[in-house]
């Protein structure tokens, strides 16, 4: 069964340029698991906002489950933490 994820970013302030290079890095490792970008759309960047929006699209809950574990993802985790402030994830259907 398909999983289709919104993901909005907010970065740490000051940090809006990091975000981008981090999301380059790690998006690029979603066709390793079968998965891909609907959509990737960047705000005017107001702080009350995400930075980035995502709609992404996975096989199966285990792609997912296999993409959050891929640990050429988690070795970025400390170049997340300086960039991003929150995330908030929303299981969504492409209507």
């Amino acid at each position: 069964m398909t999983v289709t994820l919104c993901v909005l970013l907010w970065p740490r302030r000051g940090r809006a340029a990091e975000l981008v290079d981090y999301e380059d890095r790690v998006l690029r490792l979603l066709p390793d698991h079968g998965a891909r970008v609907v959509q990737r759309v960047r705000t005017a960047g107001d702080p009350s906002e995400p930075l980035e929006v995502h709609v992404l699209e996975f096989p199966s809950q285990q792609a997912l489950d296999d993409y959050m574990g891929d640990e050429r993802r988690t070795a970025l985790a400390a170049a997340r933490d300086l960039a991003v402030e929150r995330t908030q994830v929303l299981r969504v259907d492409l209507v």
